[in-house]
């Protein structure tokens, strides 16, 4: 299988950089799978599970949002934040699910739709973590 090169980069640090077969990203507009030879693109990365595929392995790295491109072979994600399932605290995750839904009675109108889109988001990584489908 062809390979490409895909940089995960978050302000804290450079999580991945390296040469992989595919990467499944969570995208705003739908996820998306990226091959060697994807059409060059622009997406804006959601709340999500963003899957990595080298030589038969998987590996999953949680990202809260960010911007994808992919252009002359090469996938750069831009992320909030990238955390590795390892390195995951999944209380204080919950404890971040249980503020969010805390301060929804303090957003109205288009900033209350986008708070609960996310808030829907984190629980679906909380759901997706509880599952086997995980391991």
């Amino acid at each position: 299988m062809a390979t490409f090169h895909f940089d995960l980069v978050s302000p804290e640090k450079l999580a991945f950089s390296g040469e992989v077969d595919q990467v499944d990203i969570p995208g705003w507009e739908g996820d998306f799978g990226v091959l060697a030879g994807h059409a060059p693109v622009v997406a804006a990365v959601r709340p999500g599970i963003l899957t990595i595929f080298i030589g038969g392995q998987k590996q999953k790295v949680i990202v809260t949002g960010g911007l994808a491109e992919v252009s002359d072979n090469r996938l750069t994600v831009l992320a909030d934040v990238a955390t590795s399932l390892e390195e995951l605290d999944r209380a204080q995750f919950a404890d971040t699910i249980a503020q969010m839904q805390e301060k929804l009675s303090e957003k109205e109108g288009g900033e209350l739709d986008l708070a609960v889109a996310r808030l829907d988001h984190y629980k679906s990584i909380q759901s997706q973590l509880s599952s086997t489908a995980m391991h």
